[in-house]
C-alpha cells in the first residue's frame, strides 16, 4: 500500500496498519478482542515496529502465542476492525481461526505451553472466583485480624453460619477441580466435554480414598483395594489432582474419536460414550492414576524442597523470572503446579511472587506515564498500570516496558526483591485469585505482613528505578544532542 489518503480517521487508521503489519497479503486471519486487534501473520518479520508507532490510534503491539496483538483501545477497535477487513478484502475471523493459524508456527514446547494454556484459560474465572471468596473467609475465620488471639467468628458466634457457607461455596471449585479440568481439556482434544465432566467426577468418587488420606492409608496399611480376578488394584481417588485428569482427558477424546470413525451412526449414542468412559476408567486406574500421581507428587516435592530449605534462591528465581516467563507463553504451565502444590500441601508458594511480578510491571508503567511525553504513550501507560495492577500485565510490559527495556529490568529487580522476601517469610496462598493488589485476599492471613512488605517492595522500588534511569538516559541524550551541535 504506497498511498493512504482517507480522511475518516478509523478507516485511515486501517490502512496504516495494514501498511506496517506487511500489507493483506502477509495477513492469514484477523480477529479482535475487547482492546487489541489479533493477527496471525505468515511472516513476523516483515511488521514495521516504527510505522506502528507513528500511528495515532495505536497504544502498542506485542507478540503472544504466535499472534501479533495491536492495542487500540475499547469502543474502538471493533470499528477498526470492520474498515480493515473490508480494505484488505479479508473474512470475518474468530479467535479459534487466529489461534488455528498462529498455532503453525509453534515449535513443539510452545505447542504444549499453548495446550495447557488453552485447558486452564477457561476455568480460571471459576478458580478465581473461588479464590476472592476463599480470602472473604479467611478475614472472618483468621486469628489476628481483628482481635489479638481469636477471629472475627470466634467474638462474633452469629456470623458463622456465614463464614462456613462462604467456605463451602468457596471450596466448590477445588474439591471439584478434575471435573472441570476433564471439562476443558476433553474440549480441548475435541472430544465431548460431558464425557470429560464425568471422568473428572469419577476420579473424586465418594467410594474411592480421599487423596488427602492417603498418607495416612499408606503408613497404616488400609488401602482399599479392588480386587480384579486376582489382581489387587489400589482404590484411590485424585480428589485436587491436575498431571492424572489431564492424561486421562486425552486418552478418553482420542478414544472417543477412534470409536466414532470405526461404529456406524446408527449405534453410536449407545457404543461410544460407554466403551470410551470405561476403558478410559480402567486405564485411569490401574496405570494413568498411580503413575501420574507419583511423578505429581515428585513435581510437588521439589518445588517445597527448594522454599524450605533454599527459600531466597527459590524466590529470587521465580521472582526474576516469572515475567520472561509471561513473554513466552510458559506461565500457563505453572498453573498446574500451583494447583498441585495447594492439593498436596494445604498452598502454593509460586502464586504469591507472581502478584508480586505483575505489581512491580505496572509500578514501572506508572514511571513511564510521568516520565514520556508522548500522549500515546503517557496514555497507554496509565491504563496498563491499571490493568496490571489488576492482575493482567501484557499491555503494560509489550505496550511500554518492553519497548523502552529499562521498565522492564526495574520491575525484575523489584520483583526478585519481593520474591526473595516471601519465599524466606515462606508466605503461601491456598488459593488463586486476582493477580494483582486485591491479591491479598487469597493468602493466608497469618502471611499478611509479610505480602504487604513483598507489595511495597514492587509499588516502589520498580518506580523509583524507572524513574532515575529515565532522567539518567535523558541527560545523556540532552549532552550528546548538545556536543553534536557544537
Amino acid at each position: 500500500m504506497n498511498k493512504l489518503v482517507s480522511k475518516d480517521p478509523l478507516r485511515r487508521t486501517a490502512e496504516e496498519v495494514i501498511d506496517a503489519v506487511g500489507g493483506k497479503e502477509n495477513i492469514a486471519a484477523v480477529t479482535h478482542c475487547v482492546t487489541r486487534l489479533r493477527f496471525a501473520l505468515s511472516d513476523d518479520s516483515k511488521v514495521d515496529k516504527n510505522k506502528l508507532e507513528q500511528i495515532e490510534m495505536v497504544k502498542g503491539s506485542f507478540s503472544a502465542n504466535g499472534q501479533f496483538q495491536i492495542v487500540i483501545g475499547q469502543g474502538t477497535v471493533d470499528k477498526v476492525y470492520t474498515q480493515l477487513i473490508d480494505i484488505a478484502g479479508l473474512q470475518h475471523g474468530s479467535k479459534q481461526d487466529v489461534k488455528n493459524a498462529a498455532a503453525q508456527k509453534l515449535n513443539p514446547i510452545q505447542k504444549f505451553i499453548k495446550t495447557l494454556s488453552d485447558i486452564f484459560i477457561p476455568i480460571l474465572p471459576a478458580i478465581v472466583t473461588a479464590g476472592l471468596l476463599m480470602g472473604l473467609n479467611n478475614i472472618l475465620s483468621g486469628k489476628g485480624i481483628f482481635y489479638a488471639h481469636k477471629s472475627f467468628i470466634d467474638v462474633h458466634s452469629n456470623w458463622s453460619g456465614l463464614a462456613d457457607m462462604i467456605n463451602i461455596i468457596a471450596n466448590t471449585a477445588f474439591v471439584f477441580l478434575p471435573g472441570l479440568i476433564g471439562w476443558s481439556a476433553v474440549k480441548r482434544f475435541g472430544g465431548n466435554p460431558l464425557l470429560g465432566i464425568v471422568l473428572g467426577l469419577m476420579m473424586i468418587h465418594p467410594d474411592l480414598l480421599n487423596a488427602y488420606n492417603y498418607g495416612n492409608a499408606l503408613k497404616t496399611h488400609t488401602i482399599p483395594q479392588w480386587n480384579l480376578f486376582g489382581w489387587h488394584v489400589n482404590k484411590i481417588g485424585y480428589q485436587g489432582q491436575v498431571l492424572p485428569v489431564l492424561v486421562s482427558s486425552y486418552i478418553l477424546a482420542s478414544l472417543e474419536k477412534y470409536l466414532k470413525k470405526h461404529i456406524p451412526d446408527s449405534i453410536q449414542l449407545l457404543l461410544v460414550a460407554p466403551i470410551a468412559l470405561l476403558v478410559t476408567g480402567f486405564i485411569t486406574f490401574v496405570f494413568v492414576g498411580p503413575i501420574t500421581f507419583g511423578i505429581a507428587n515428585w513435581i510437588t516435592g521439589i518445588v517445597v524442597a527448594i522454599f524450605k530449605n533454599v527459600p531466597a534462591i527459590g524466590g529470587f528465581i521465580y521472582g526474576s523470572c516469572y515475567a520472561l516467563l509471561v513473554i513466552t507463553g510458559m506461565h500457563q504451565a505453572f498453573l498446574a503446579v500451583d494447583f498441585q502444590l495447594i492439593a498436596s500441601t494445604g498452598g502454593t508458594y509460586l502464586w504469591p511472587i507472581l502478584v508480586m511480578s505483575n505489581i512491580a510491571q505496572g509500578s514501572a508503567a506508572l514511571a513511564m506515564m510521568f516520565l514520556t511525553k508522548d500522549k500515546n504513550i503517557k496514555g497507554l501507560a496509565g491504563t496498563s498500570t491499571v490493568s496490571a495492577y489488576l492482575g493482567i500485565t501484557e499491555p503494560a510490559m509489550f505496550g511500554v516496558n518492553l519497548r523502552f527495556k529499562y521498565p522492564f529490568v526495574s520491575a525484575l529487580i523489584g520483583s526478585a526483591i519481593a520474591g526473595v522476601i516471601l519465599a524466606v517469610g515462606q508466605v503461601k496462598a491456598p488459593s488463586i485469585g486476582v493477580g494483582g493488589v486485591p491479591g491479598f485476599l487469597s493468602i493466608f492471613p497469618q502471611n499478611w505482613g509479610t505480602f504487604f512488605i513483598g507489595m511495597s517492595i514492587t509499588l516502589i522500588v520498580p518506580f523509583v528505578l524507572t524513574f532515575i534511569l529515565g532522567k539518567v538516559k535523558k541527560t545523556a541524550a540532552s549532552e550528546k544532542n548538545k556536543r553534536e551541535a557544537a
